[in-house]
């Protein structure tokens, strides 16, 4: 089962290389963020065209997150409990693989607030939204089923994961506030799947439009796949697939992939 996490940046405006990634790379199961339409916008028609079934939690112009599967879907949540006034299309969650071939695993698809300026609300709010994230992600592994919680994080985790650690100091991305809130999500038990498989240092998946970041590489690696217990007992192989953000009209992500051996 290869599963894989792409914040696309308008489903819309990158629906050609979506279509022609998902060609190429073949995921069991896609989960995209920053698709910024609305449900009725989304391109289903095609996606399904190409054998995928599609949940979608979409807001109009911003965020909006999707799951994407070949193998099965069912059992769709949207949203993160702890705030009924959040009315950010962020969170969406759902069981693939239900159907033997892979035994039936929790996936999300999570769009992380960046919180930025750190002097405004926006950097409590995306604590916040953490400290739901890492609740939701205990009751998960409490359930004792495979978990991949999959997405944009807006979290650089350590000096390894950036170009220039000095530059991005006071970014809400890799705060001590920021950091200290992933870890312990880790903490819980979940394994960064990529790192798992791959300790190089200064990999990336986001480069900034501006300034021939992408051309210097000058990156940083916010784009994670996170997997209980009991999916990284399975996880076979990890990456970073550079190819998409080469393209003309790239998103500034790229996506990232792991893949799960079928349950025994």
């Amino acid at each position: 089962m290869k599963i894989a996490s792409w914040n696309v940046n308008s489903i819309k405006a990158r629906l050609d290389n979506v279509l022609d990634w998902l060609k190429a790379a073949q995921p069991d199961v896609v989960l995209l963020q920053e698709i910024k339409t609305v449900d009725d916008g989304f391109p289903q028609l095609e996606i399904q065209g190409l054998g995928y079934e599609c949940a979608v939690h979409g807001q109009k112009s911003y965020n909006g997150v999707a799951i994407l599967s070949r193998i099965g879907l069912s059992d769709v949540r949207c949203r993160l409990d702890g705030d009924d006034a959040d009315e950010q299309a962020r969170y969406i969650e759902a069981t693939v693989g239900a159907d033997g071939t892979g035994g039936g695993v929790r996936v999300a698809s999570i769009y992380l607030p960046n919180g930025n300026p750190v002097d405004s609300d926006k950097f409590g709010y995306k604590l916040a939204w953490m400290r739901r994230l890492k609740a939701h992600a205990a009751a998960l592994i409490g359930s004792e089923r495979p978990v991949v919680l999959g997405g944009d994080y807006n979290v650089i985790p350590t000096d390894d994961d950036v170009h220039d650690p000095a530059a991005w100091a006071g970014d809400a991305l890799f705060r001590p506030e920021t950091r200290a809130a992933f870890r312990e999500l880790m903490w819980l038990g979940y394994t960064d799947a990529f790192r798992a498989i791959d300790p190089t240092p200064h990999k990336y998946t986001f480069w900034d439009y501006q300034g021939g970041a992408w051309q210097r590489d000058e990156g940083i690696r916010i784009d994670h796949l996170l997997l209980s217990p009991r999916a990284a007992d399975r996880l076979t192989g990890a990456g970073i697939d550079t190819a998409p953000r080469a393209k003309p009209k790239a998103s500034d992500h790229t996506p990232v992939w792991c893949e799960l051996r079928e349950a025994a």
